[in-house]
């Protein structure tokens, strides 16, 4: 499921950015190659659509984000304490710190 939601955040992201570089900051873009009034989408209805398909697709690509992070596959509890439990059973640095003040302690005999 997780991946199904990335491969279909990473579709969003690709024809929110194509819906994005259409449109112009000054209006024009796709919108202004439509100049015929008599047209079935005219200007302003093509920069209308562009507007509302962006906002569509963001509002989209938040949910899919959410559901994502909702979806994320998480590892048992009991193989976090198995894998803790073997790596402290492989390695003993206990026994390497409390071995070495004891010999400092067995050679530090009061001079008389």
């Amino acid at each position: 499921m997780y991946t199904f939601l990335v491969v279909l955040i990473l579709i969003v992201c690709v024809l929110l950015a194509i819906v994005v570089l259409v449109q112009n900051s000054k209006g024009g873009g796709l919108a202004a190659n439509f100049s015929a009034p008599n047209q079935i989408m005219g200007v302003r209805r093509t920069a209308d659509f562009l507007e509302k398909a962006t906002w569509w697709l963001a509002i989209i690509l938040v949910v899919l984000s959410l559901a994502a992070t909702a979806s994320i596959p998480h590892h048992h509890a009991e193989d976090a304490i198995e894998s803790e439990v073997t790596v402290d059973n492989n390695v003993s640095p206990v026994a390497a710190t409390t071995a070495a003040p004891a010999a400092q302690a067995a050679d530090a005999t009061p001079a008389e």
